[in-house]
């Protein structure tokens, strides 16, 4: 691990005056509390990419009772789906002319086998391939955005350490268009993860202009675990005990990505992966792993493009 980084969220996130922001699984969790700091930045606007309209105008409301004054959108977008993706993208495009803060926090964790709408494993293809695809949609704003005067684009990526329970291989994309129903819930979720990594180091390669970074909020007390105790409700006692010893809270756990996003730009790295703390860390073999970070670019551009994209 890197030396820690002084940010505390209430003090050092600066004024955001003119600037559009993007953070989806906006309503609840993470997103909620980082739409909430962000909002006391007072940007142009938040868009709060959700599932869920009446939960997310719900958060909107209860946001805008804390920062009076903030302008808020719904934007209606399930990443396990590419026709919702696409259809969040053009809704936003047709609002705004500009983006400097996209921050894909929306994930997926626990759940059963199954495939997306799309055809991929449920986690690799709703905490992968949508934020891929969303961001790939929105790039040439987000670049437009970068070449304007005083411009500082940031794309946030929220990945996890459990990328380290990712299969031995690292990646299984032969393997992504099946349940991958003989793998452990815990390497599953590891795969997408480590998916996350790989993409946010791709994105500092090839768009130098826009800084992009993972983040690991760590263990936190969000709904993230309740697919997976309510597929296993043996684990509900478990989770129970393990949220009182080692979670930390959500205002802890969005430090990261806050930072991340709004953090002095001469100490925020283009392709770092920062950890609570906030410290950048340094890396394994998995997560230096060159290669298979741009096998992964261009299987997911072969793929988008098979779709369409």
């Amino acid at each position: 691990m890197g030396q820690k980084i002084a940010f505390d969220p209430d003090t050092d996130i600066p004024h955001l005056s003119g600037k559009v922001i993007i953070v989806t699984g906006g309503n609840s969790g993470l997103g909620k509390e980082s739409i909430l700091r962000l909002a006391k930045g007072t940007p142009r606007e938040i868009f709060m990419g959700a599932r869920n309209r009446s939960k997310a105008k719900e958060a909107i409301a209860e946001i805008k009772s804390a920062v009076p004054g903030a302008n808020i959108s719904f934007l209606e977008i399930d990443l396990s789906s590419f026709s919702s993706v696409k259809r969040a993208a053009e809704t936003f495009l047709t609002q705004s002319d500009r983006l400097d803060i996209l921050l894909n926090n929306a994930g997926l964790m626990g759940v059963p086998p199954g495939l997306t709408e799309d055809g991929y494993e449920s986690q690799f293809g709703t905490n992968h391939m949508g934020p891929a695809l969303l961001t790939k949609l929105l790039m040439p704003t987000l670049e437009k955005t970068a070449k304007l005067p005083d411009s500082d684009v940031r794309i946030v990526n929220v990945s996890s350490e459990a990328f380290k329970l990712a299969p031995s291989s690292g990646l299984l994309l032969s393997q992504n268009k099946t349940p991958l129903a003989e793998q452990r819930g815990t390497a599953r979720y590891g795969q997408s993860k480590l998916a996350n990594l790989y993409f946010t180091k791709s994105l500092a390669k090839h768009y130098p202009l826009i800084k992009s970074t993972a983040v690991h909020p760590g263990l936190v007390r969000t709904g993230i675990t309740d697919n997976t105790t309510n597929s296993y409700p043996y684990l509900s006692w478990i989770f129970s005990i393990a949220f009182k010893l080692f979670f930390v809270t959500v205002e802890e756990g969005a430090r990261p990505q806050l930072f991340a996003a709004t953090g002095k730009s001469e100490l925020v790295k283009s392709g770092a992966f920062y950890y609570p703390g906030v410290e950048e860390y340094a890396g394994n073999a998995l997560s230096n792993n060159a290669e298979l970070a741009d096998t992964l670019w261009e299987w997911t551009e072969r793929e988008l493009m098979e779709h369409g994209f």
